[in-house]
């Protein structure tokens, strides 16, 4: 035992190491001239804690962004339509003294937010105003967004006389705008007019697209006529694409 206590004395002396410190510390490496040790990284923190971190406690979401976006004045003039709807004469004097003043940016606000809300009513008469304004020129997507906010309202009319106006400016819906309003019009009940829709999309100059042929072929199944006249030309249009036909005792059909 005394042999062993002799043997490190003289391992330490020859190191010139005090013999509290340990040879595998950090302060063992600095009397050696080598720098502190580098510390071992510290666990790894769960996702709840780096979630929480970094939340900042603002909502989240199309709500959060819609409001951000949207100035005092436009919000107030919102209140004031919503308020005042049920009385024309009112109304018609809140649009007098504050809508009609609105900047052009809190003008365009207030129409895609009355939108959002579906108050497709309110919806229409901005958009009359906004296009007796100098500074309006015909825009396909603004009427895009009140045609089909009108269509998934069941608006059909309001929507097809809106529809009336794009056209008379040479414009031309895109896909999704003739498949919202072909909709529209088989959940009111008027294939005949989702029909007429369907003819005025194959004199668009621009591609087809498979949306709306999808959206009537299903509207379609209660009548085979039509929905063999829109398979047909599907099938031409897309060789490559198939289509779901149901057991014909379904609907009914012989």
């Amino acid at each position: 035992m005394a042999a062993s206590r002799a043997l490190l004395s003289r391992t330490l002396h020859r190191l010139k190491i005090s013999p509290l410190i340990s040879p595998f510390s950090s302060a063992h490496a600095l009397l050696r001239g080598g720098g502190p040790l580098p510390l071992p990284p510290p666990p790894p923190r769960p996702f709840a804690d780096w979630r929480r971190a970094f939340h900042d406690g603002r909502p989240r979401g199309p709500l959060w962004r819609s409001k951000k976006l949207i100035g005092k004045e436009a919000l107030f003039a919102i209140q004031g339509l919503k308020r005042f709807k049920g009385d024309e004469e009112k109304l018609k004097g809140f649009v007098k003294r504050n809508v009609a003043r609105l900047l052009k940016a809190d003008k365009l606000a207030v129409l895609g937010e009355l939108e959002r809300q579906e108050e497709v009513d309110l919806s229409v008469k901005m958009f009359r105003i906004i296009q007796k304004e100098d500074w309006y020129k015909p825009d396909v997507y603004m009427y895009k967004d009140l045609i089909i906010s009108l269509a998934k309202c069941k608006k059909m009319d309001e929507a097809m006389e809106i529809w009336g106006n794009m056209r008379d400016e040479k414009l031309f819906p895109d896909s999704q705008t003739y498949a919202e309003v072909i909709r529209g019009f088989l959940r009111y009940g008027s294939p005949s007019d989702a029909m007429n829709i369907y003819e005025d999309m194959k004199r668009s100059p621009d591609p087809p697209e498979e949306l709306p042929f999808r959206v009537l072929l299903k509207g379609l199944l209660p009548h085979p006529l039509l929905r063999n006249r829109v398979k047909q030309d599907f099938e031409e249009l897309f060789p490559e694409r198939h289509i779901y036909d149901p057991p014909e005792e379904i609907f009914g059909m012989h």
